[in-house]
């Protein structure tokens, strides 16, 4: 019975160890392309977002005070801050990366383009996990695309339509994704005015 009990517990553990192996063999090899889908992703959304620029460089700031700041404030994460580039290698704005923790289904991360003048140029949706209809619709162009051609960090929210500069009509039923995004928004753009607007990054 003793043998039959040890035989028993070295095949588990072969059997064990053997699928171990496939799972870590598979996840390497898969590892890769998945990162090169991300990245594939990623730089398309920047080129949606900041349509002058054909070459995006990584900003080292998100260590900075002003920056940690400004996300406890918004209750937001800054991802990744890019500067952008044309073909003649002038520099034509920024794509900020955020990650706003305030939406109702979780988190929201989204790509904002602003143009060298302080301008949004673009807003793309990265990740969202929103009510489908209802918050869902914040992943629209007729939602994201009142967002272009603001500036300032004071962007707010109003039930039905508007025309003010710093207003955008919030997504009926889904005020929390409303709120989630213009925060995200707004953070971004505090930033550029902190930082991004002063020359204060740094590649």
């Amino acid at each position: 019975m003793n043998k039959k009990i040890i035989k028993d517990t070295l095949i588990l553990f072969v059997i064990t160890l053997i699928s171990g192996i496939l799972l870590g063999g598979a996840y390497y090899i898969t590892k890769d392309p998945i990162e090169q889908k991300e990245n594939e992703k990623k730089m398309q959304a920047y080129e949606r977002v900041l349509t002058d620029a054909k070459e995006f460089i990584e900003c080292d700031v998100l260590n900075e005070k002003e920056v940690t700041d400004i996300e406890k404030k918004y209750n937001a994460t800054i991802e990744s801050v890019v500067k952008g580039q044309n073909t003649e290698g002038k520099d034509c704005g920024y794509v900020i990366t955020v990650n706003t923790h305030e939406g109702y289904g979780g988190d929201i991360i989204f790509t904002l383009g602003i143009s060298s003048d302080g301008i949004v140029s673009g807003l793309e949706i990265i990740s969202i996990s929103e009510t489908a209809n209802i918050g869902m619709k914040a992943d629209t162009d007729e939602f994201k695309g009142q967002f272009a051609g603001k500036s300032g960090s004071s962007i707010t929210y109003v039930t039905g339509d508007t025309d003010k500069s710093d207003e955008i009509s919030g997504i009926s039923g889904a005020t929390i994704t409303t709120k989630a995004v213009t925060g995200g928004v707004n953070a971004a753009l505090e930033l550029y005015e902190s930082i991004l607007n002063g020359g204060e990054a740094h590649e």
